[in-house]
């Protein structure tokens, strides 16, 4: 009889012991230095009272199921209750990874049982292609260089031609140590002018969820067209457009130049029938506000009192008379025979030669 309960009483501690589980969850994470990195740790079927994390064997953070998350020395790390866990599963947060977390990390069930899981921290550095924009005859080959620097682990690196992944064959990669582990890697890809198109160098880690990326651009140059090729009939019509559009614009231009030429010719010959015009002095006038001289006016009259003050060579005269022209004067009052005269006296011994004085 005695056997009988020994042997019941151990099998209810296995039972006991199958019923109790502990998860931890993910079982490996990879993240990028300075984000941040979680687990979730959760108890099942157990009575336990204080649950420890251990970062490669260090504790770093203590929460006990009646008082929650206990104060801890490492300002980075805490803990979140997981919703509708009734306090038996718990998230454990790193913030701001570093290098040196990388390691273990361990969920400790004190007196019941442990799950360990593995943090893993990379570095993302950057890359380049050197040079710029390329200009290339078409068949001619090219060369590029790309380097991607500081990172860790080594990069994947890859090219692309006009958005086509290029084969690892037609590239080499060499790569070395600088620093305290990290990497950098050159490549140099070697192509053939085909046609104009970007050529982009993509470095990546796995934490890197899209790669980094460096682009530059080919322009290749046709320098004989051939014959049969997709692009003759659209250069035969852009060429016969740009044909048309100039003889167009020598079309406007040579119309401007005639109406230019012609109004200015118009305009001279109005400035030449307002100087011969004489009835049109009052309006020209009014006009101009100006004053206008009327003895310049091409008259017979004028030309008649213009000869009676030249005087022969020899003679004595004693007076001179000519014409005070006004100011202004209107088209009925235009009569020489109306003016004043203005006596003028010159002495025996004055000048043969007469100067016409126009008062004005």
């Amino acid at each position: 009889m005695g056997i009988y309960y020994l042997c019941l009483f151990l099998l209810s501690c296995r039972v006991g012991a199958v019923g109790a589980q502990l998860t931890l969850s993910p079982q490996t994470l990879t993240v990028l230095h300075g984000e941040e990195a979680s687990f979730t740790c959760s108890a099942f079927n157990t009575q336990w009272t204080v649950m420890v994390w251990l970062l490669d064997s260090k504790a770093v953070l203590t929460i006990s199921k009646e008082n929650g998350v206990l104060p801890s020395i490492y300002p980075n790390v805490t803990a979140e209750e997981s919703p509708a866990s009734r306090g038996d599963s718990w998230v454990f947060v790193l913030k701001k990874t570093e290098r040196r977390n990388q390691g273990r990390v361990t969920c400790d069930l004190q007196g019941i049982d442990r799950k360990t899981a593995v943090l893993f921290i990379q570095e993302k550095g950057n890359v380049k292609v050197f040079g710029e924009d390329k200009l290339a005859f078409k068949g001619q080959p090219v060369l590029f260089e790309c380097q991607a620097a500081g990172w860790f682990p080594q990069p994947t690196l890859e090219w692309q031609v006009n958005g086509k992944k290029v084969r690892q064959d037609e590239y080499n990669i060499s790569s070395e140590q600088s620093g305290p582990n990290l990497f950098n890697v050159i490549s140099i890809l070697r192509v053939k002018a085909e046609k104009s198109s970007p050529v982009d160098c993509l470095a990546s880690v796995p934490a890197l969820a899209t790669p980094l990326e460096s682009s530059v651009r080919l322009t290749v140059v046709a320098e004989v067209l051939e014959e049969g090729d997709d692009c003759t009939l659209p250069l035969v019509v852009t060429a016969s457009l740009s044909v048309l559009l100039l003889l167009l614009l020598l079309s406007i231009s040579a119309v401007f130049w005639y109406r230019q030429r012609r109004q200015a010719k118009l305009k001279a010959q109005e400035v030449m029938r307002f100087d011969q015009s004489g009835v049109g002095g009052g309006s020209v006038a009014e006009a101009t506000r100006g004053r206008v001289n009327l003895a310049y006016i091409s008259d017979v009259r004028a030309d008649a009192v213009y000869n009676e003050l030249i005087t022969e060579t020899g003679r004595k005269m004693d007076f001179v008379s000519f014409l005070k022209v006004p100011d202004v004067v209107t088209s009925s009052s235009l009569s020489l025979h109306s003016e004043s005269q203005v006596q003028v006296c010159l002495s025996e011994d004055s000048y043969h030669n007469i100067r016409r004085i126009t008062t004005v």
